[in-house]
């Protein structure tokens, strides 16, 4: 009898109004972490620091976000997830305002880390309140709601930012969330509400010993690899002894955490999960999705700055593009994800993005202009929406409703992993191929040849005609020539770390068939082989 009157429950208000509601404050969310980008320049002079020192402000957040976020489903079923949600909406907002106050650097940190915290579990719950708010036939237009916020947000974060610094000042974009969470906390206590199973699994654990354990081995793990891959490029990797003993650090909490879960009989996180071939499954897409997604929303804006001078807004517009595309396509996917096979919308996106990315490493160049860059997003993030949502429904295929935080939480954990480790994998391969490219160039290019007399020439009688000394113009001349095979071989190693994403994403398509499917046309969350 309980089984059937959970499976009849519903929302007393309208499950749209529902679904806005919790997708404001996820929206804020995840525009604080792409905002701060480009005022980090403003906040190092305001606030006395050097930019290595300001670049702690982007991690501190990482890294208290990526601590909660895995451990937000078992903090939701503990105090209940309303309760949790508001609670995490109520610390982002008070440590947004503090932020804004902040008269230091360490004391900004230190508010970062309170508002990374608040906002580690706002994703995961939304989710997992979509999840039950919507029947299985309609769970795909309510995560296209949740995509588009999830997309719009770092689309238009850094030219918001942009705009906001330039014309106030950089506390304001800490300031503008005060007001955005307030209105969410009153319209969550207003509308949202937990299911009665969530209810009863609550009632259930109060009595059950925490699990601090588990909870303290994976707070270290996460936090030692966030540290590790934000900080790993500027100490030059493995070369550094504490990069090293973080790295052993991270690896080995993580083996005796998973141990230790496997085997505890009320977790922090289910690992059991992951046994669910459509759970594991949709994990290592978050993951690996991750990893090119955030990889290459970092590249484009670096090689419109670094190799084409272009200012901070201006290449923060050329993702914009990206979002606007997503808010576009997600609200069709998600009408087509109830007729169509999911697992054939995601193969679609999957090839999409691979053509994308293969089309972009054959247009990236030292002569490309705004209109290229900002198409190559559009084309990327056209072939996502057709991953996002199914991805969304399959991985809840099968799995009992009161896991559905589980399922939410590690969806978003594992994207933001795969989305660090994509940053400081790409970033350091494009550093290292650019270095060996460059030796190639260096090696090709040898004085006395025709070509390279003429060039050398050529620029030295162009500085010389300027008012440059003969000895002035040679000697810059050769500066410019080895600046010109820098460029050549940084660029050269973009078109080569863009062609290897394009790969590795086509290779995601097998995968697919591992997958069980939904049955599109109907309400059931049965599993059709």
């Amino acid at each position: 009898m309980t089984d059937l009157q959970d499976a009849n429950w519903k929302p007393r208000f309208n499950p749209w109004l529902i679904a806005l509601t919790v997708t404001l404050a996820t929206f804020m969310e995840v525009l604080d972490t792409s905002i701060a980008n480009v005022s980090l320049p403003h906040i190092a002079g305001s606030l006395s620091a050097s930019h290595e020192e300001s670049t702690w402000v982007l991690t501190s957040y990482l890294v208290s976000n990526a601590i909660v976020l895995p451990i937000s489903a078992w903090l939701s079923t503990i105090i209940g997830r309303k309760r949790f949600y508001m609670t995490c909406v109520a610390l982002f907002t008070c440590s947004s305002f503090l932020c804004g106050l902040a008269p230091s650097l360490g004391m900004l940190i230190f508010f970062r880390v309170l508002q990374g915290v608040g906002g580690g579990g706002l994703q995961p719950s939304e989710q997992a309140i979509l999840a039950d708010t919507f029947p299985a036939s309609k769970r795909g237009m309510a995560f296209a709601v949740y995509g588009m916020a999830v997309v719009l947000a770092p689309a238009i974060g850094p030219t918001l930012g942009g705009w906001i610094t330039d014309n106030f000042n950089w506390r304001w974009i800490f300031y503008i969330n005060v007001p955005v969470g307030i209105l969410s906390l009153y319209l969550t206590n207003r509308f949202v509400e937990d299911p009665p199973f969530l209810k009863r699994e609550q009632a259930r654990r109060r009595s059950i010993r925490a699990d601090y354990v588990g909870l303290g081995l994976i707070t270290i793990a996460i936090a030692s690899l966030q540290i590790v891959l934000d900080k790993g490029q500027e100490a030059d990797w493995f070369s550094s002894p504490w990069i090293v003993g973080l790295t052993i650090l991270a690896a080995y909490a993580f083996v005796v955490w998973i141990k230790w879960e496997w085997h505890h009989p009320n977790p922090v996180v289910d690992v059991h999960l992951f046994k669910r071939r459509n759970f594991a499954t949709a994990m290592f897409f978050s993951l690996t999705l991750g990893m090119v997604l955030y990889g290459t929303t970092v590249m484009i804006p670096q090689f419109l700055q670094v190799m084409l001078g272009y200012a901070a807004v201006t290449s923060g517009e050329a993702l914009a593009g990206g979002g606007f595309i997503m808010i576009c396509v997600l609200p069709i996917v998600g009408m087509l994800v109830s007729r169509i096979d999911p697992r054939k919308l995601m193969a679609f996106g999957f090839v999409c993005i691979s053509v994308a990315l293969f089309y972009m490493s054959t247009r990236i160049s030292l002569t490309m202009d705004f209109r290229t860059a900002f198409l190559m997003r559009v084309y990327q993030m056209f072939g996502l929406a057709f991953i996002f949502v199914p991805q969304n429904i399959l991985a809840y295929v099968g799995v009992p409703r009161e896991k559905n935080n589980q399922i939410s939480s590690m969806n978003s954990f594992m994207r933001n992993v795969g989305g660090s480790r994509g940053i400081a994998l790409i970033t350091a391969s494009i550093s290292r191929l650019g270095q060996q490219r460059r030796n190639t160039l260096m090696a090709n290019t040898t004085p006395g040849s025709p070509a390279y007399e003429s060039l050398l020439g050529g620029l030295t009688q162009t500085l010389a005609k300027k008012g440059a000394s003969t000895a002035d113009a040679t000697r810059q001349a050769y500066g410019m020539v080895s600046g010109m095979i820098d460029r050549q071989a940084m660029t050269m190693a973009y078109v080569e770390v863009i062609s290897i994403l394009a790969a590795v994403v086509i290779c995601l398509v097998p995968f697919l068939l591992i997958m069980k499917r939904n049955k599109p046309a109907s309400g059931e969350q049965a599993i059709i082989h």
